[in-house]
């Protein structure tokens, strides 16, 4: 068979636990059979990250900028127990949070359908993207334990030397301290990123904050949204036939709860992780996410929008078949497939993977299915698989296809 070469790289970015053994999996079985896979690989698994002090992140973020593709593997995020189980030397942050404050941009996350998975929420009749802003807020938290009485002042020291003084808390006993940030610079391209994909896709774009509490930090996001889309994207808009839409953050979710679907609903930082899984779980599984960071400079990383499936990775070491869902990490390697083929002219790397993902959503639509599912679908006749089974399974159907 001869294989579909590739001019350029992706930049392949390896993880950790069950999506690292399921990433292999996808590489051996669906992807070098097919492809003269052109790869810059670096390993972000957290004994490799710990051995290069996590310098072996801030590379990964870098070769994305100068090759413009990207594929990430779900890392680990370590604590205070993953340190002691992994002998860290420290508690490193998310490698997605590094990742996201190198290349900036958006990160869009959307549900991949298939028959007989219908979402929990009954109403919904449409798919719904999650926008969600990649930097700062609790990601690039600075905070502190609080030991016992004092006073917590926000300080800014200008360069020529100014200060500005607010009281934080006056503490009267031990507590905690965190401090966000952002930047202008950030929000905008958030907002311009929003707003191109709603005119790319022609759907509305829904924002919200809670800027009625926090009256400087959300009220900024807001109004740099409205000043961006008054000034660039009304006619636009307009002449598109959608709508730009802002509501307080928990009025969105009860309209988000409430409608058919069908929209973009763009989320501040950590709204945006947590929305996201929301939306993922209700549409069928966490494994059935795309995720892609989009930046401003025309970069984009595909990645699982889940963890490391701890719980199944242990069974697997213990010699256990699990039953682990791989969707999400199969069209993470799609998705920057596709990308290539677009940048590249590469027609048949791009009909490849669109025929992968195709075959993987037949497949769980006729009924061969992993166990988290098989517990959901409204198929009749059902095959529930393991991992393997079900890579095999997309295997056999590519071959049958004339992949």
């Amino acid at each position: 068979m001869t294989r579909i070469a590739m001019q350029k790289p992706i930049v392949e970015i390896d993880g950790d636990e069950m999506t690292r053994i399921l990433w292999r999996m996808i590489k051996e079985r669906l992807l070098e059979p097919h492809i003269q896979l052109n790869t810059e690989y670096y390993d972000l698994g957290l004994q490799h990250r710990d051995a290069t002090n996590d310098r072996v992140t801030v590379d990964a973020a870098l070769a994305i900028k100068k090759h413009g593709v990207g594929v990430k593997c779900a890392t680990i995020t370590p604590n205070a127990q993953r340190m002691r189980e992994y002998s860290l030397k420290e508690m490193y942050k998310s490698p997605n949070g590094t990742l996201r404050a190198i290349l900036d941009g958006t990160v869009f996350r959307a549900p991949i359908l298939a028959k007989g998975i219908n979402p929990c929420v009954g109403n919904w009749k449409k798919p719904i993207t999650i926008a969600r802003h990649a930097y700062g807020d609790v990601y690039k938290n600075t905070e502190m334990r609080v030991e016992g009485p004092g006073r917590a002042e926000l300080v800014f020291t200008r360069r020529d030397g100014e200060e500005r003084r607010m009281e934080v808390f006056d503490f009267e006993g031990p507590g905690v301290l965190g401090a966000m940030h952002n930047l202008d610079a950030s929000i905008e391209s958030f907002a311009r990123a929003c707003f191109n994909y709603a005119l790319d896709v022609g759907q509305d774009l829904w924002f919200g904050t809670k800027d009625t509490v926090s009256k400087t930090y959300d009220q900024r996001f807001k109004a740099v949204f409205e000043e961006i889309f008054e000034n660039e994207y009304r006619d636009r808009f307009g002449k598109a036939g959608i709508e730009f839409f802002y509501t307080l953050i928990d009025d969105a979710v009860a309209r988000v709860m409430r409608s058919e679907g069908g929209m973009i609903w763009a989320c501040k930082n950590y709204d945006g992780d947590v929305m996201s899984d929301m939306v993922a779980t209700a549409f069928g599984s966490l494994a059935m996410m795309t995720s892609v960071l989009v930046s401003p400079g025309g970069q984009y990383e595909y990645e699982a929008a889940h963890g490391t499936v701890t719980r199944h990775y242990y069974r697997h070491l213990a010699g256990e078949k699990t039953s682990t869902n791989c969707m999400a990490t199969l069209f993470a390697w799609t998705g920057a497939l596709k990308k290539r083929a677009q940048l590249d002219g590469n027609a048949p790397l791009g009909a490849f993977a669109k025929k992968l993902e195709d075959v993987s959503v037949d497949l769980i639509g006729s009924g061969t299915l992993t166990r988290d599912l098989a517990a959901i679908s409204t198929v009749k006749n059902k095959n529930v698989v393991d991992t393997q089974g079900f890579i095999e399974a997309i295997a056999d159907r590519l071959q049958t296809r004339g992949g």
